[in-house]
């Protein structure tokens, strides 16, 4: 089993560069252009915020650039939601994400988790935006429906795949807007088959572990982030990335992050201080409230 791990396209509607001249676009079919001799390939999994701004152009120009891309190698396409995406329009034009799921899970909010099987594996997608805000939840809906789902176990396992990472580096704000309820999720999948949940988010590569599952965060299309800028600040940089992971075998999960070509890979995207950086998790985490 060989996966295309994408997140973090960030397309828009105008299709070109904003404010800060990063481009989902121009990354995206960069990327992609750079991966023309990627073989073998089952599936494409995009992890979130497809859309940077929750547009049905957004949509329609991933499932163009993805979807041609992967019938060149017969590989299904799976996507997930993030904080940047919109529901009704993601649905829209991508449905649940999975072309033919094998089953569906719709929440009470419009949210949505779907599972599909390759070649005896079994891709699940789950839904972890919290609409207006930054961090994620996979509600109690989804988490019920997966653990119905797990009851059975796949001829060769599961892997899951949504937006918002279950573990966090020492870095204030990944703790304060990654998934908020890792713990319930650690819970539902204690002892089944799950080996391997893919993540976005954070735009830049964490390798780490959620009970028997290895959790992979890939870093992002539109954008990396650099952490070796002075701690809390953030500064993303130029330089499309994507993973390759490959399961079936003795010694995997092997994942390896690809790099594109990019001429302006390592310039300066956006820098934030210390002050927006506050201000940033202040507007974007978790209430007091729903913290206690």
């Amino acid at each position: 089993m060989r996966i295309l791990h994408l997140s973090d396209t960030h397309l828009d509607r105008a299709g070109g560069p904003d404010a800060d001249g990063a481009d989902g676009t121009a990354a995206l079919r960069r990327m992609l252009a750079d991966l023309v001799h990627l073989r073998d390939l089952d599936a494409v999994v995009v992890t979130g915020d497809v859309a940077d701004d929750g547009s049905r152009e957004g949509y329609a120009r991933a499932r163009e650039l993805l979807g041609g891309y992967a019938r060149e190698w017969g590989a299904s396409v799976f996507y997930a939601t993030g904080n940047h995406d919109e529901r009704a329009a993601f649905t829209e034009v991508l449905g649940c994400g999975h072309a033919h799921p094998d089953a569906v899970c719709e929440g009470p909010d419009g949210e949505r988790a779907a599972a599909s099987t390759i070649d005896g594996w079994r891709v699940v997608t789950l839904d972890s935006l919290v609409p207006g805000k930054g961090y994620g939840r996979i509600g109690r809906a989804q988490l019920d429906w997966l653990r119905e789902v797990l009851v059975t176990p796949a001829p060769r396992g599961t892997i899951l795949a949504f937006h918002h990472p279950p573990v966090a580096l020492d870095v204030e704000v990944q703790r304060a807007l990654g998934l908020q309820n890792a713990d319930e999720l650690a819970a539902t999948i204690r002892g089944t088959d799950v080996q391997l949940i893919l993540c976005g988010h954070f735009h830049l590569q964490i390798l780490g572990r959620l009970e028997q599952a290895t959790v992979w965060v890939t870093p992002g299309v539109v954008s990396r982030i650099d952490l070796t800028a002075r701690p809390g600040t953030e500064r993303a940089v130029h330089g499309p990335s994507a993973s390759l992971v490959q399961l079936g075998t003795p010694d995997g999960p092997l994942i390896h992050t690809l790099h594109a070509r990019d001429p302006r890979v390592g310039e300066t995207v956006y820098e934030a201080d210390e002050d927006e950086m506050r201000e940033a998790i202040e507007k974007l985490g978790p209430s007091r409230v729903s913290l206690n």
